[in-house]
């Protein structure tokens, strides 16, 4: 494989689309396979006021940084609250959930590895 082009996509560029598995959260791919980056997607979410997402796992690792707003991460048995500036590494296969209790929408950045990010939800 060759080495990709430099990229630079603008706001604008991003489309956003909701997540099957959750009310309230939706996704765009800022950066990922499409714009030849060979190993890294990097994807920012919002997650509406109110919104929830289920315990599930991801078959890839997830980095995530914390642009705006206040919710709360599950990940395994302890719950965090995160703010605008925090980060966090959730493992490969790591039960983990989101809830936004507060009056405004959260946004945070995810880089994962490239490859199948296989969602499956826990009970």
């Amino acid at each position: 494989m060759s080495d990709p082009d430099p990229t630079i996509r603008r706001a604008e560029e991003i489309e956003y689309e909701t997540v099957d598995a959750a009310e309230g959260l939706s996704k765009g791919v800022l950066i990922g396979e499409d714009e030849a980056a060979p190993n890294f997607a990097v994807r920012r979410f919002e997650l509406d006021a109110g919104a929830e997402v289920p315990k599930h796992t991801n078959a890839v690792e997830h980095e995530q940084y914390v642009l705006s707003g206040e919710y709360v991460v599950g990940i395994g048995d302890e719950e965090h609250e995160v703010s605008a500036g925090d980060s966090l590494l959730i493992p490969a296969g790591t039960v983990h959930w989101y809830r936004n209790e507060g009056e405004e929408a959260g946004a945070f950045i995810c880089a994962v590895p490239n490859g199948d990010d296989e969602i499956e939800l826990a009970e």
